[in-house]
């Protein structure tokens, strides 16, 4: 029975591998420039838009105005934007638009390492429990009354981000214990059940309804709160974890080979697996404590990075961050611009388009599998 279970959980090769390594001769330096230009550019389109929308020549002007440490007067002359504008767009949507960029990018990169590690194409950090972690974190938080008002723009983020760190100390464990992938995936798999649950009897039987319609709406997904002061943490975990993860890029691809093959080649493959598992549960708890559960950014994003570059972790990283954060930009202004009346939860965006996606993607790589 385990044979099989783990047999299901991994990476099962498919006919379509020569086109994976015909990705590896593509340029990694023209598709990261491709993917960087990319990003500047839907940010600006994501300034500009809006209930009052701002020509992105005025979005130019607005932060070269405010991060240049000379006066650019001499230049252009006297601002010809008001002073409205360049608080829409300097205190409000700029920071929204990094924000999901960079919570973009940290799931995205988590996800890649998540299904490095378990060697699992389905891994991402919702399956290993942290979503449903920082829901319970939070659903506690707002019941026992500090989740809403002013408290609440500093105690959901606190909540939700140590609410995400109970299912990483329980893989921790397991992972020490077991050493075995599927084993991860199987416990990640039960501690998201066992944290929906809780949420749900937390607000039904200790809660009221308008608790209950506060955790449903950050549950959803969103960047409505987003401020310069919000994205602090989550862009120093994604700089410093990133960069981590990126120096242990040849550990990752040696885990590809298995186990066995990797400790024959030296690694200490329990110990590299528990930090592994921590890397991605900070990454992944930095991104949902600001902008609640966003699902198959971390799931979808990988696939598409690999399908890019390959599946090497020195290239696939830093290209997933970038498409990462590219998709959770465009996503957010889908969010902001599908209704007139109402901004919709991007993780709405994200399961409506990500779904058809990665089912296209699995139906032709199993297709092409003869399965």
């Amino acid at each position: 029975m385990s044979t099989v279970a783990e047999a299901s959980l991994r990476v099962s090769p498919t006919s379509d591998d020569n086109a994976q390594k015909s990705n590896h001769h593509r340029s990694l330096g023209a598709v990261l420039t491709l993917l960087a230009t990319t990003l500047v550019l839907v940010i600006v389109v994501a300034v500009s838009l809006g209930t009052i929308t701002i020509p992105p020549g005025d979005v130019w002007a607005i932060v070269a105005h405010r991060i240049s440490p000379v006066s650019l007067e001499a230049v252009w002359g006297r601002p010809w934007w008001s002073a409205t504008r360049e608080a829409i767009v300097f205190e409000s949507r700029l920071p929204r638009a990094l924000t999901a960029a960079i919570v973009g990018a940290a799931l995205a990169v988590a996800g890649a390492v998540a299904q490095a590690v378990t060697r699992n194409p389905l891994a991402d950090p919702y399956l290993l429990g942290v979503s449903s972690g920082a829901g319970f974190g939070v659903a506690a938080i707002t019941v026992l009354g500090f989740g809403t008002g002013t408290f609440g723009i500093v105690t959901l983020p606190v909540a939700a981000f140590l609410g995400a760190l109970i299912p990483l100390a329980v893989m921790i464990v397991v992972s020490v214990r077991a050493n075995s992938e599927t084993a991860i995936v199987l416990v990640g798999v039960a501690l998201s059940m066992v944290f929906s649950s809780l949420v749900t009897f937390v607000l039904l039987v200790l809660g009221d309804v308008h608790q209950l319609g506060t955790v449903m709406q950050w549950l959803a997904g969103g960047f409505g709160d987003a401020r310069w002061t919000s994205l602090i943490a989550p862009a120093l975990v994604l700089l410093v974890v990133g960069t981590a993860v990126v120096l242990c890029s040849r550990q990752l691809n040696l885990l590809l080979t298995g186990d066995d093959g990797a400790t024959a080649l030296g690694m200490n493959v329990p110990r590299f697996r528990v930090l592994i598992l921590l890397a991605v549960s900070l990454l992944a708890a930095a991104a949902v404590a600001v902008s609640g559960t966003i699902g198959f950014v971390g799931l979808l994003v990988p696939h598409l990075a690999a399908f890019l570059v390959g599946r090497n972790a020195t290239r696939l990283v830093p290209t997933a961050a970038l498409l990462g954060a590219v998709a959770l930009v465009l996503a957010d202004i889908l969010a902001r611009s599908l209704s007139n009346t109402t901004e919709l939860p991007i993780g709405v965006i994200t399961g409506l388009i990500g779904g058809p996606i990665f089912i296209a993607m699995l139906w032709r790589r199993y297709r092409q599998g003869g399965r």
